[in-house]
């Protein structure tokens, strides 16, 4: 079993990319810095919002999976979902991404190594 980076270095090398490759990326909530949960809002030029987290895939490996409503009516919606995930796990990074490949950026780097 291979050892997880520390979720605080992974948040900052994503934000980093993305910002790197013209994108836009922001910490909209700061968890814990060793080993708390990171839970990405990948934009596309502001809409078609969906969230992303680490988590098991089809295959029984580490992935990245979707996560929240299938449909999010309006940005009120958008922050309500990650607000209360945030109000039950503290820990909890809520990362903003937005660029094309948003979801690429962040499994490229959340399973680095």
């Amino acid at each position: 079993m291979m050892a997880r980076l520390a979720s605080g270095l992974v948040v900052n090398a994503l934000l980093r990319r993305v910002n790197a490759a013209g994108g836009s990326a922001m910490v909209l909530a700061k968890g814990e810095a060793e080993a708390g949960a990171i839970l990405v809002l990948a934009l596309e030029r502001g809409g078609d919002p969906r969230f992303f987290e680490r988590g098991i895939g089809p295959d029984g490996l580490p992935a990245l999976v979707r996560s929240g409503p299938a449909e999010m009516a309006d940005e009120a919606s958008v922050s309500s979902y990650w607000q209360r995930r945030r109000s039950r796990d503290p820990d909890l990074w809520v990362i903003e991404l937005d660029i094309a490949g948003a979801e690429r950026f962040a499994a490229e780097t959340m399973f680095a190594g």
